[in-house]
């Protein structure tokens, strides 16, 4: 698959109802409070409005600036909403790649731990699953399941068991690490969800981007 450039983005699938987005490093799904414009969502309505379409694009869940990789888009608030009951119900299975530093002993684990929500005012349970794919001199690779959807999930429970992410910026500090990478390692690499109209089961993969490809180069 190769990106548009002048899209900045890459349609991965598309029907009357969802979008499923490859999103590229460095490219934000909404505005921050900081009122930014080209954001992903901006840029998908933009396009649905010079197509003509009477619905607009709705991010049915989120992942951060940094993140490349898979995102679901509903047509209208309608779906949005039959899918976002589906991530809240844990029924939508999404996997990332990771690259952390150091070596991981275990070969797969399931973390938990809490994160206060500071929208909310409460603490929520955080779950992720992990497998490691491939151990490399000082880094390791993993195959990553989120359970739960908390904010910066990923990001947080590999600081808490001593292994950030590579890259990583806000939870651990950069120089602290010989290995370096311009953002966070870590990419949407596949999900699996029911169709908000027709019930049927889809499953969208993508291959690693080209600068994490690199970097394991």
């Amino acid at each position: 698959m190769i990106p548009d450039k002048k899209k900045r983005y890459d349609i991965v699938y598309e029907d009357g109802h969802i979008f499923v987005i490859n999103k590229p490093s460095g490219m934000l799904v909404v505005p921050t409070p900081k009122g930014e414009t080209n954001t992903l969502t901006d840029l998908l309505n933009q396009e649905l409005d010079r197509r003509g379409a009477e619905a607009n694009a709705y991010p049915c869940h989120r992942i951060d600036r940094e993140t490349s990789g898979l995102i679901i888009y509903a047509k209208g608030q309608s779906i949005q909403k039959i899918m976002m009951e589906q991530f809240k119900k844990h029924l939508v299975k999404k996997t990332y790649i990771a690259f952390v530093h150091g070596i991981v002993r275990k070969n797969s684990d399931t973390l938990k731990g809490n994160v206060y929500n500071q929208k909310r005012r409460k603490t929520e349970l955080m779950i992720t699953g992990f497998r490691v794919l491939e151990r490399r001199k000082d880094f390791t690779i993993v195959e990553v399941e989120p359970v739960t959807g908390r904010t910066n999930q990923i990001r947080i429970h590999f600081k808490e068991l001593g292994h950030p992410l590579v890259g990583e910026s806000v939870y651990a500090f950069r120089k602290d690490f010989k290995l370096r990478f311009k953002r966070v390692a870590l990419h949407s690499k596949a999900v699996e969800f029911s169709h908000p109209v027709t019930g049927k089961r889809m499953n969208f993969n993508l291959p690693l981007p080209n600068d994490m490809i690199d970097f394991i180069h």
